[in-house]
C-alpha cells in the first residue's frame, strides 16, 4: 500500500511558537481544526483485458480499399468469436477511409495514389487464459494493427471500497499523530470529501510479439485501485 499525506493545520497551529491557549482561547466559539488527506491503494489480479486491434488495407479506389478491409475484418471477427469472445464485448472504435497521397511525376502537386481504409476494434476478453489465443487468432486472419492490451477489473467497486477504508484509516492515524504531538486530541468530524480513484499504468503488449511464430505470451501482473479522502476534525482541548 502506498500512502501519501497532505496535511493542513489551521492557522492556530500552523504558527510556530504560539501556545494553543493563545491561538484558540477557551471562550472562543470557533474551535481549532485539523485537515488531513489520506490515500490508500489496493492491488488485485486482473480479470479483464481490453485489446485494441484492427485492419488497415489499401486499394486503388475507395471501394476497393473498403472491400478488402471488410473481408479481412470479417475473418478476424469470426476467429475472435470462435476463440470465446462474445459479441457484446466487441465494439468498433475507429472507422476511416483516406486518400494515399503521392508526388506526381514532374509536378510538385501531390496526387491520389490509392486509398487507405482502417477499422479498429475494442475487444474485451473476460477469460485471460485465452487472451493469447485471441491475439493469435486475430493476427492469423488479417489484423495488422495492434495498439496494445490493458488490464483491469470487471467489478472494481469492492477493491475501491477497501482502498477507501485504508485511506480513511491512514488519514485518522496521521491526524492522531499530529494532534498527539502537540498535546491535544481529535474532536468530531466536520467534513469528509473523496478524491478520484484511479488505476496505475497497466502492462502494455505490442505488435512485435504478435508476429512471432510461438503463441503470444501475455502476463497480466497486478492492477491497483486508489482512493483519496480529505477529513477535517475539530481539535479537542
Amino acid at each position: 500500500m502506498r500512502v501519501l499525506w497532505a496535511v493542513f493545520l489551521s492557522s492556530a497551529l500552523a504558527l510556530p511558537g504560539l501556545a494553543l491557549a493563545d491561538t484558540v482561547p477557551a471562550h472562543s466559539p470557533v474551535p481549532g481544526t485539523i485537515t488531513v488527506t489520506g490515500e490508500g491503494t489496493v492491488t488485485a489480479a486482473p480479470d479483464l483485458a481490453t485489446v485494441s486491434l484492427g485492419v488497415t488495407t489499401q486499394g486503388e479506389t475507395a471501394g476497393a480499399a473498403m472491400d478488402a478491409n471488410t473481408a479481412a475484418l470479417t475473418a478476424v471477427l469470426e476467429r475472435v468469436k470462435a476463440a470465446g469472445v462474445e459479441g457484446r464485448d466487441i465494439q468498433t472504435s475507429t472507422l476511416s477511409l483516406s486518400p494515399n497521397w503521392a508526388n506526381g511525376d514532374g509536378s510538385a502537386m501531390p496526387v491520389i495514389a490509392g486509398y487507405v481504409a482502417t477499422n479498429m476494434l475494442q475487444i474485451r476478453v473476460r477469460n485471460l487464459a485465452v487472451l493469447g489465443e485471441v491475439l493469435d487468432a486475430a493476427v492469423a486472419d488479417g489484423a495488422n494493427t495492434l495498439n496494445g492490451v490493458s488490464f483491469g477489473l470487471a467489478a472494481p467497486e469492492p477493491a475501491l471500497d477497501e482502498a477507501r477504508k485504508e485511506a480513511v484509516a491512514a488519514a485518522r492515524a496521521r491526524a492522531e499523530l499530529l494532534t498527539g504531538a502537540v498535546g491535544v486530541g481529535l474532536g468530531r468530524v466536520l467534513s469528509i470529501s473523496e478524491g478520484g480513484g484511479y488505476a496505475p499504468p497497466m502492462p502494455m503488449y505490442r505488435m512485435e510479439a504478435a508476429m512471432a511464430d510461438a503463441p503470444v505470451p501475455v502476463e497480466g501482473g497486478e492492477v491497483g485501485v486508489t482512493a483519496s479522502v480529505t477529513i477535517t476534525w475539530e481539535i479537542a482541548q
